[in-house]
């Protein structure tokens, strides 16, 4: 009897363990291949981008406010990698980049302006069901990429990217990036003057 038990706990340790070692492959699986193929080319195409990635968790710690409506917003991302490029790099072509996104099977469902930054959102289905997301906000001088594994609402985009602009971490990260060139213009100038 005592074998038997002895027997039954090795038993469901083993089970136990086979699953938590089939979950681990399938998130491993889902990590890597989650963001886009096209995000991570301009990634490195572009040397002097910038890329954050964020989970469900730590997205929700951006909502200091604890905004209902920014947390319903956020609950089917699993993760998003934000990239901020700058347009004025050589060899920058919007329409390449959205040819290389639609490549990838992402179909363009949205296009809409707000505060002077023109959002594009594409999405990509299995089965009828959204599993990524892509917005591209681009103004004059630069692009964001938000690529997202899950998805949020359309009619949500701009007040999602409008939290994270205003989050007192992001934004500080954002405006050190559109500023960076705007600094280098001013020393340039200062040379130029000598």
């Amino acid at each position: 009897m005592i074998t038997s038990i002895k027997h039954l706990r090795n038993h469901s340790k083993m089970k136990f363990f086979k699953s938590l070692i089939a979950l681990l492959l399938i998130l491993a699986t889902v990590a890597v291949h989650g963001q886009s193929k096209t995000t991570d080319a301009l990634q490195k195409k572009y040397p002097d981008s910038r890329a954050f990635f964020f989970y469900n968790n730590t997205l929700r710690m951006i909502n200091q406010n604890e905004d209902k409506e920014f947390d319903d917003i956020i609950k089917d991302i699993e993760k998003m990698k934000f990239l901020m490029v700058k347009k004025t790099q050589s060899g920058f072509s919007y329409n390449e980049i959205v040819k290389d996104y639609k490549g990838e099977m992402f179909e363009e469902v949205m296009t809409s302006r707000y505060k002077g930054k023109n959002f594009d959102a594409f999405i990509k289905e299995k089965d009828g069901k959204t599993n990524a997301m892509l917005v591209l906000v681009n103004d004059d001088e630069n692009l964001f990429v938000l690529d997202i594994l899950g998805s949020i609402a359309l009619d949500k985009i701009t007040k999602f990217y409008s939290e994270m602009d205003e989050s007192s971490d992001i934004g500080r990260k954002i405006e050190q990036f559109i500023k960076k060139d705007d600094k280098k213009e001013d020393e340039n100038e200062k040379e130029d003057d000598k």
